[in-house]
């Protein structure tokens, strides 16, 4: 079944942008509806014992949100940058995916917020911040900043940065413009509705001087300045500065609402100057003064500030005036945890520009669309583990099955047991440095196990219809493949997985000799799920069934839909062909056109085409052009081949041609779950494909 969206991501391409703008009136307008709600930052900035991400805190801290710091992040961007820079991009998204996974799991809505684009490797954080949307499903807000910028340039600066996420299939739910100057609003708004379709929104925030200009502590915290005088007054806004060199009289006329004056600290003329001017009805009033170069302010100076009244934060630093002015003036305000005016402020300016039904509504009808093959072998692990199975592995010395088998059981994933000489298998655990060892992991010789002679009973019983001698079933159970199928049909193993070193043939015969298919199933298929780069699809049937007939044709879509449900897959099913609808005759179309209507009479609940070709099943425009009717064309999850040459070539051109990971073939339709292997498959097939009979099991 497909889950209903229980997230938001908040993605921007540049510093400075105002997201936490957006995170803030995100969350309050979410606690309006629920309770419980998540916060998660894949990358941050610092590492928190040098410093803590001050929007995590803020967020946590105003609206008390029921997480702990070191669950809302999974990186900092140090890390991220070297794993990236060591060509580990995967374990980064991993990483992300199960961390998130874990806060989706305990709250009703999570805000996702990405990086912030400050320092390295800023390449790298646009990509992955698209990555990490597509990965966990979630749909984006994008958040531009209007500043120092016309109208054509935010828009095409925002339609640059939404066409990059929509290019990877993540929905955009809509884009916020913010700091932009008030008499550009509705140009703005009108230059990007007029080029973005009208289910993303489009929302301008003017510039709001209160929330850019930085507080006296932010200003003292940046310059790491002393406190002389006037620490009560630290939360005093610093809207612009101005640098006092000048004559008093011309210094006077440039005092504005809010200034920062910076001055040497041997101007004692300028220093008093503007705390009079403070106390003045005729002048605004002064943010505060920093006192520059490290001078020794005279005593008589001091006795005199002393016993004034003095309303502004006075600050002190060693560094020069040009130093100072340089660092006030990069100095970009954050919304804090101590700033709640601010926050308010935030939160006000989102209510009253963003259309908060609008959104609302957009959240709550989104449905993640398709899944990706992180999201997927993510979700695999996680419903192994779930109900954990225990699964026999016969070629227990091939070294890609004990390298496998050591993996899943450090996951915790299956119990495993192997078979062969236990010596030899052993041997090999050691040298390969191995963690397996018989306390958590079984090793067995078929002909000297406990149940060996009750298998080779149990054998001949069910065989002796087909005049199987007492003798070829002792023989027969000291082979691998059978005595792991065996301890599957007694229940002593929930399911087996070979074919590293043995045939298709070795590997399924026991199975269909006496495992045998479920009831109202007449045949044995395969599919593959094939991990495409943005999606997961199922091909069958490419390892089992060389010239099905019509029937056969429509029981493996029938099977292969069931089992694209069953992993959490959309089930659209193309019955493939070399024509599409009623373009093409011939004896192979018309097979396939019968086994469509079959699956139709049958199960009337699967979506299903066909006669499809390729490239109308899996293409949107193609399929839009060739079937403009169809519902399965062009977005196709489930491709049914005609044929085993068809399948199982197509499967194999498509994995090289795109480096798509082929997870199978899984077997459908025994009562038991056996699965085979490809003799040039990798440790991470046979991980996989252990994963997926192990989930299999749970039918049971």
């Amino acid at each position: 079944m497909m889950e209903i969206n229980k997230s938001v991501f908040i993605a921007t391409a540049e510093p400075y942008s105002g997201k936490s703008t957006v995170a803030l009136g995100i969350v309050d307008m979410l606690l309006s509806k629920t309770q419980k709600i998540g916060y998660f930052k894949p990358i941050i900035n610092h590492s928190p014992e040098a410093k803590s991400d001050v929007q995590i805190d803020t967020l946590i801290q105003h609206f008390k949100l029921p997480i702990a710091y070191n669950r809302s992040y999974a990186y900092t961007r140090d890390e991220a940058n070297l794993l990236a820079e060591s060509g580990m991009q995967g374990e980064i998204i991993d990483t992300i995916i199960s961390k998130y996974k874990k806060l989706e799991e305990e709250y009703d809505f999570t805000i996702i917020e990405g990086s912030d684009f400050l320092g390295e490797g800023t390449a790298f954080e646009f990509d992955a911040n698209a990555t990490i949307a597509k990965n966990l499903g979630t749909p984006v807000i994008i958040v531009t900043s209007g500043a120092d910028k016309t109208a054509q340039q935010i828009s095409n600066a925002s339609i640059v940065t939404i066409k990059n996420f929509l290019q990877r299939k993540v929905k955009v739910l809509g884009v916020v413009v913010n700091k932009v100057e008030p008499a550009n609003l509705e140009e703005v708004k009108n230059h990007l509705q007029a080029q973005l379709k009208k289910d993303i929104l489009v929302t301008v925030i003017p510039n709001v001087t209160e929330l850019k200009s930085p507080s006296m502590k932010e200003v003292k915290d940046h310059l790491q300045a002393e406190v002389m005088f006037g620490e009560q007054y630290l939360s005093n806004r610093a809207d612009h500065f101005i640098f006092g060199a000048m004559q008093i009289a011309n210094f006077l006329n440039h005092i504005k609402q809010n200034v920062l004056i910076v001055t040497p600290g041997d101007r004692a003329d300028i220093i008093m100057a503007s705390l009079q001017a403070n106390l003045s009805k005729n002048y605004p009033k002064i943010a505060g003064i920093v006192l520059t170069g490290g001078f020794e302010i005279a005593g008589s100076v001091i006795k005199l500030m002393e016993g004034s009244n003095i309303s502004v934060p006075i600050l002190r630093l060693e560094e020069p005036s040009f130093y100072a002015a340089t660092k006030v003036a990069g100095i970009h305000s954050k919304i804090s945890p101590d700033n709640p005016d601010k926050i308010h402020l935030a939160i006000s300016t989102f209510r009253k520009y963003m259309d908060i039904e609008a959104l609302e509504k957009e959240i709550a009808a989104f449905k993640p669309v398709g899944m990706t093959p992180r999201m997927f072998q993510y979700q695999l692990v996680s419903w192994a583990k779930a109900k954990k199975k225990h699964i026999v592995l016969p070629e227990g010395k091939d070294e890609r099955v004990l390298k496998a088998a050591d993996r899943l059981v450090r996951q915790d994933i299956v119990k495993i047991t192997l078979l062969g000489d236990v010596n030899e298998i052993s041997s090999n655990i050691s040298r390969l440095g191995l963690c397996l060892n018989q306390e958590n992991c079984q090793i067995i010789n078929p002909q000297d196990a406990f149940h060996y002679d009750e298998y080779v009973n149990t054998l001949f019983e069910l065989r002796k219809g087909k005049n199987m001698p007492l003798q070829v079933a002792k023989d027969l159970m000291t082979d691998v493949a059978y005595f792991g199928t065996m301890m599957v049909y007694k229940g002593h193993a929930d399911g087996m997985v070979s074919g590293a070193i043995h045939t298709t043939a070795h590997t399924i015969r026991p199975a269909l000799q006496f495992v045998k298919t479920k009831p109202g199933i007449s045949l044995v298929s395969s599919i593959f799920f094939m991990c495409l780069p943005d999606r997961v699809t199922i091909f069958g049937d490419c390892a089992i069934n060389i010239n099905p007939t019509a029937e056969e044709l429509a029981e493996i879509a029938i099977s292969s839909a069931d089992t694209s449900i069953k992993f959490g897959i959309d089930a659209r099913v193309a019955m493939l062909s070399y024509s599409s609808g009623a373009s093409g005759t011939g004896e192979d179309v018309e097979k396939v056109r019968k086994a469509t209507e079959i699956v139709k009479s049958k199960r009337p609940d699967i979506q299903v085409e066909g006669p499809i070709q390729y490239d109308a099943a899996v293409d949107p425009i193609t399929g839009k052009q060739k079937m403009p009717d169809s519902k399965v064309a062009g977005n196709a999850s489930v491709l049914i081949f005609p044929d085993l040459n068809t399948g199982n070539n197509t499967y194999k051109a498509v994995q090289r041609e795109t480096g798509a990971i082929a997870i199978g073939p899984m077997l459908q339709g025994l009562n038991k779950p056996v699965n085979d292997l490809s003799r040039g498959c990798t440790v991470d097939d046979i991980f996989n494909t252990v994963v997926i009979t192990a989930i299999q099991a749970q039918e049971d």
